[in-house]
């Protein structure tokens, strides 16, 4: 016989639902770790990994003046005249690099490049006389950057347009880690000898040219069919378009800005009676508030009209640096001034990558990535002989107040330029 069925229980008058419970911290901080660095394909982040442990181990460039004439006994002038001929090798190299990329590949030119760069950092090490060292100085510039446009071809090809800002803004912040550590490491490798420095140096490019070997593809898309009467896509192509060639002479303006904040910064600085330990930690706080900020900020910024983002990167910038003619002697407002032009930096940077990327073929990625670069090898050869020029026989008046015109200048140039693309299809968001 069936058990008898058990009377059902009265139902409950609803009431009202309860609040929902306040995210923890710690999904928050989840949350927030997915939205900056998820969605990314492995190969990016292979890509990410070389870039960081080639910053962390680029020693050179930083300590070379001062091995130049501590170490070696060389004159100021021609620690310069190496200076400039290692950006007269970057400069070159950003426009055959680029073209490597498209014509090779992107990934035997990165191979190529790093190896090239591994050997020459290493003979540099062991260089003398001052032909010798000028000589390889300028391959050591040649071979490093010519790395350069295929990493950012690599990185249009490999993720797509919506998150192209976030990935470049992650790249940009890997080279501010690596930078930032590995100017507080090269004292203590210099302690060992400068030639551990070469060695440091060429070591960690080498690796990156394993990793990158073994890990990352070849991304290269192949070029469209076309019909045999249409023009080639070479660098005469890139230079004849101007809607791309306003955005490389646009980043040209930021980076001459750029420029003056490792150069004619610490001469006025130094001439206001500060100390050299205080340049240090005020230009200090640029890759400091980087590395903390470029994630955050990228996430506000992620979906925004790229045109003004850019107008407001370099308003930011130019500002930054005008208001450094107001600072005296303080060290706390140098500071101040350094923490304004840097978040400039932190949206301009990454945001006019993705530009360049989208207004580019993807066939000929390479091509204009290097021209984009060549804006920041021109700016990095020509921004402080401007500066100190300015400075010699202008007064820092006039230094810092032409960063301010030209960042005014080139956030109107912006505006000018976010609506000729909007006009041509692009998007700007």
């Amino acid at each position: 016989m069936p058990a008898p069925a058990s009377p059902a229980t009265p139902a409950t008058p609803a009431g009202p639902a309860a609040p929902a419970a306040a995210p923890t911290l710690s999904a928050r901080l989840r949350r927030s770790t997915a939205e900056s660095v998820g969605g990314l394909p492995s190969a990016f982040w292979w890509l990410w990994t070389t870039t960081l442990i080639n910053r962390l181990g680029g020693f050179v460039v930083t300590f070379l003046a001062l091995y130049l004439t501590a170490d070696r006994g060389y004159s100021a002038a021609y620690a310069g005249l190496v200076a400039s001929l290692f950006g007269l090798g970057s400069a070159i190299a950003a426009l055959v690099g680029g073209v490597l990329a498209d014509r090779i590949g992107r990934r035997p030119t990165l191979l190529v490049a790093q190896l090239l760069t591994a050997l020459s950092t290493a003979v540099l090490g062991f260089a003398d006389g001052q032909l010798m060292i000028a000589s390889v100085a300028f391959l050591v510039g040649l071979s490093s950057n010519a790395s350069r446009p295929a990493t950012s071809a690599i990185i249009a090809d490999l993720v797509p347009a919506a998150d192209r800002v976030r990935a470049f803004a992650l790249n940009y912040w890997a080279i501010n880690i690596g930078f930032g550590v590995s100017a507080a490491l090269a004292g203590l490798v210099a302690s060992h000898g400068y030639l551990a420095l070469f060695l440091a140096d060429a070591l960690s490019t080498l690796i990156c040219a394993v990793v990158v070997f073994v890990r990352v593809p070849e991304t290269r898309p192949a070029a469209p069919e076309r019909d045999h009467a249409a023009p080639k896509v070479g660098l005469g192509t890139v230079f004849r378009d101007r809607r791309f060639m306003v955005l490389v002479g646009l980043t040209f303006l930021v980076a001459l800005i750029a420029q003056q904040g490792s150069t004619t910064l610490a001469v006025t600085m130094g001439r206001a009676g500060l100390t050299t330990t205080q340049y240090g930690l005020v230009i200090g706080l640029n890759g400091l508030l980087i590395v903390l900020l470029q994630l955050p900020v990228t996430r506000l910024i992620q979906g925004r009209d790229r045109g003004m983002l850019l107008l407001v990167g370099a308003l930011l910038t130019g500002w930054g640096f005008g208001l450094t003619a107001f600072a005296g002697s303080s060290a706390l407002y140098y500071a101040a001034t350094v923490a304004i032009w840097t978040v400039g930096e932190i949206m301009q940077a990454p945001t006019s990558m993705s530009l360049v990327a989208e207004l580019s073929p993807a066939h000929a990625r390479g091509r204009y990535q290097g021209v984009n670069s060549l804006a920041w090898s021109a700016a990095s050869f020509l921004g402080p002989a401007a500066g100190g020029l300015l400075l010699d026989h202008a007064g820092r008046g006039t230094v810092w107040g032409c960063c301010a015109v030209l960042g005014t200048v080139a956030a109107a140039g912006y505006l000018g330029l976010g609506r000729r693309v909007t006009r041509a299809g692009y998007s700007v968001s």
